[in-house]
């Protein structure tokens, strides 16, 4: 993990002393960050990820190497274009 930049690093004593009621003031002026209502609380819902099934699957050299070259997570990306491919295979019927 890089080291971050002076600028960058938290005053975590700064932040313990701060009160509750300053650092919800701060959030709430937060653009980058903006906050999100009870009422969307409300309508928010959490889905588990499909569960992932082991196989042992062979596939071209340069297709594993392409998508390993893009770095970590390369068979989460391999899963994610197989399941547009299936997703348009069952919209087409």
């Amino acid at each position: 993990m890089p080291k971050p930049n002076a600028e960058a690093r938290t005053d975590w004593a700064k932040l313990r002393a701060t009160p509750e009621a300053e650092i919800e003031a701060i959030a709430a002026t937060d653009a980058d960050n903006p906050a999100v209502s009870s009422e969307e609380w409300a309508r928010t819902s959490v889905a588990l990820p499909p569960r992932k099934t082991p196989v042992n699957a062979k596939f071209d050299a340069d297709v594993v190497a392409w998508f390993k070259a893009s770095g970590r997570g390369y068979q989460t990306r391999m899963n994610a274009v197989l399941r547009r491919f299936m997703e348009a295979q069952r919209k087409a019927g």
